[in-house]
């Protein structure tokens, strides 16, 4: 028996998904829903979705058991709640939430009402921390010792755009917000490794002075001033880790990790990915293991790169377990270094199944207060912060 899935928000990045949802064998039907009607008509009209709905607060009296929620950043939160507590499970792009009472509000939601929350962190499907999490399970690192974590975009790189599809006319209110505010990408690589979760944080913020006034503190609705966070967190397990949000950078871009242990370490730099340990003469470059390059569906003995025309997980690289992977999503979009096809079957697996996803709201929570702390540090000059924490919940369910 499947589930029906409502999608609220069918903007840009809801696209990627849509598909996704609506070839899953488990799901017996979609429900698109946006307030732009002339966006919504559209949307119908591209993925042949004849069931439509006008608000959120009309999806979640519909016969949906579960809502998908695709809206601006700074909704994700109030509305996750909504959706649990109108009876749906709830799927949310990240961040989960932008305040540490909506994070607490959407923790106290799911263990009052039983749903099923996951947030969409793609990062938790990087090959690089899939890599990483198996290393760690059989013991290769030894004892974690420093972990680094960071997201580089700057506004050059289509935030702009972004921003003014979010906010509208009023982008530079809503575009300004604390770097550190989104910082799941960054911190949900070491977190989902280890285990561990953040004690305490040192914050020190850039105070940006672009001529776009994006985050003149007078304009932006946060009255942030930093377009650059940098902070340093002691771990529940003695470890330290260091997150860098940076959106005014002479970078390409990345999301990357490195992760150091007392026997074995994973480094980056740039597009070099190793593996490395303290024999000197021993460095394996990971660089062709983890890259993107499109798996065989069924591969039989070495996973080779073949063309979607072949039957291939669009995206995926060497070390994601394409094979636990429906049929259906063979040549179908993927995104983020081939995590939107896991992230959508663990949603909806965990739904039929009443299992908890890997990233539940516990893990939500241990992705996003660090950065919310952070900021909270950055704008005290420093301060030295204590973590809250929300615990770990019950136990997961199925990993990549």
């Amino acid at each position: 028996m499947g589930i029906k899935v409502g999608v609220c928000g069918t903007g840009a990045f809801a696209r990627n998904f849509i598909p996704l949802f609506k070839a899953h064998p488990l799901v017996d039907g979609v429900v698109l829903c946006d307030l732009d009607a002339a966006k919504l008509a559209e949307r119908a009209g591209q993925f042949d979705i004849h069931d439509t709905c006008p608000s959120l607060d009309e999806l979640c009296q519909t016969d949906v058991d579960a809502i998908a929620i695709f809206t601006q950043n700074w909704l994700h939160g109030p509305q996750a709640v909504q959706a649990l507590r109108s009876g749906k499970h709830c799927y949310s792009a990240v961040p989960s939430a932008i305040t540490m009472d909506e994070i607490a509000e959407l923790v106290k939601a799911v263990e009052e009402t039983g749903q099923t929350y996951m947030i969409g962190e793609t990062s938790y499907y990087y090959p690089c921390a899939i890599y990483c999490r198996d290393r760690y399970a059989k013991g290769d690192f030894g004892q974690i010792v420093y972990g680094e974590g960071e997201y580089y975009h700057d506004w050059d790189h289509g935030l702009y755009d972004v921003a003014k599809w979010r906010g509208g006319d009023k982008w530079r209110e809503t575009g300004g917000s604390p770097p550190m505010f989104y910082p799941t990408h960054s911190v949900s690589m070491i977190v989902s490794v280890t285990g561990a979760h953040a004690e305490r944080v040192s914050c020190f913020g850039f105070v940006d002075h672009h001529e776009d006034g994006v985050y003149d503190p007078a304009v932006n609705m946060w009255s942030n001033p930093f377009s650059n966070q940098s902070a340093l967190f002691q771990m529940s397990d003695g470890s330290m880790m260091r997150i860098n949000e940076f959106r005014r950078i002479g970078h390409p871009g990345t999301v990357g990790m490195s992760l150091y242990g007392t026997q074995g370490s994973y480094e980056e730099q740039a597009n070099a990915k190793a593996w490395v340990t303290k024999s000197r003469d021993q460095i394996e470059d990971l660089s062709e293991l983890l890259a993107p390059v499109g798996v065989a569906a069924k591969p039989e003995g070495e996973m080779a790169a073949v063309t979607s025309a072949d039957g291939t997980h669009l995206g995926c690289s060497r070390v994601h377990d394409v094979g636990r992977l429906p049929k259906e999503y063979v040549g179908l979009p993927n995104g983020h270094l081939g995590s939107h096809q896991f992230l959508i079957d663990d949603f909806v697996t965990a739904c039929v199944a009443g299992a908890q996803p890997a990233n539940n709201v516990w893990q939500a929570a241990r992705y996003l207060v660090p950065g919310l702390i952070a900021h909270e540090s950055a704008v005290r000059g420093g301060e030295l912060l204590a973590m809250p924490d929300f615990g770990d919940g019950p136990s997961t369910g199925k990993g990549e």
